[in-house]
């Protein structure tokens, strides 16, 4: 039988192309979101992820109707997927983007724990490491950016995704389940490529960034190969492709535009700034939509 994914936010940027994907993968994936989203095979059910009682009802009911003719009660999820949040800052008032990041994961990863699933994946964020949402310039404390950074951001939004990083170790560490936390880069879905001109022409646009980015389908693939990855316990992920949004190697973006940030290591051929090593040596990733497939240089 087809594993079942339980998928929170499918309908945002991200999780409408991942869903999608990991529906293709052979998985059945039910969304729990505000808003339904219309793919073939995905099933939706409305929910606030800040109510803990809608969120444990969400996880232990059935899935769809054609779940109450096998009469064994309800088929439990083999993963649950995390990605409903509040997107960014100045969207919602700081303290409801904390708020609402920081509960809605709070009770996902708690229900998910308490009803037995054993592989939870979570989305974090580039902005954790600090850059993004910085108050004017920041230097990074070195390079590559990778997942053993000491991670400090000063704004809600990056601030709300190092508590969930926090919030899924705990419960790694107390029910003895995988919890993968997931540092998402910038998102590009497929047809913002027409956007890469305008990055190429004007670097210093991406600074903050750190010239990353993640095209929605291998973000598919990457949680599909956490799906399939057991016994790691929690772990943090940088999801990037491979290469910076650039024309030039990061070594000379670092040169002009953070000079004063050392190197921890060599990069190693075309290899960005913010690093994916771990999830190409641990997970097996191999990127199928280098942005220079679709754009022309």
């Amino acid at each position: 039988m087809a594993k079942r994914i339980l998928f929170t936010g499918g309908s945002g940027k991200a999780g409408k192309h991942v869903v999608p994907w990991l529906g293709a993968n052979g998985y059945e994936v039910h969304n729990l979101d505000l808003v339904p989203l219309e793919s073939p095979g995905v099933t939706n059910l409305t929910v606030d992820v800040t109510d803990s009682g809608q969120v444990f009802n969400a996880l232990s009911m059935h899935r769809d109707f054609s779940d109450l003719e096998t009469g064994r009660g309800v088929i439990p999820y083999d993963a649950v997927i995390h990605f409903a949040a509040i997107p960014r800052i100045l969207i919602k008032p700081d303290n409801e983007t904390f708020r609402v990041n920081t509960m809605g994961t709070y009770n996902v990863i708690e229900a998910a724990a308490k009803l037995g699933i054993r592989k939870i994946i979570i989305a974090s964020s580039e902005t954790t490491y600090g850059i993004c949402f910085a108050e004017g310039h920041k230097d990074a404390h070195q390079f590559p950016l990778e997942e053993d950074y000491d991670v400090d951001p000063m704004d809600s939004y990056g601030l709300s995704k190092v508590v969930n990083e926090k919030t899924a170790r705990a419960f790694a560490e107390r029910f003895g389940i995988d919890v993968y936390a997931l540092r998402i880069g910038n998102v590009i879905e497929p047809h913002e490529y027409d956007k890469f001109p305008a990055f190429l022409a004007d670097p210093e646009s991406r600074k903050r960034n750190a010239w990353n980015y993640i095209d929605a389908r291998d973000l598919g693939q990457i949680c599909h190969l956490c799906v399939e990855k057991d016994g790691l316990g929690f772990q943090v992920f940088n999801a990037a492709n491979d290469t910076p949004t650039a024309d030039v190697p990061a070594t000379e973006l670092a040169r002009r535009y953070f000079p004063d940030v050392p190197f921890t290591r060599e990069l190693e051929e075309g290899e960005g700034l913010y690093s994916n090593r771990k999830i190409r040596e641990v997970l097996g990733f191999k990127e199928e939509h280098n942005w220079r497939n679709y754009v022309k240089t």
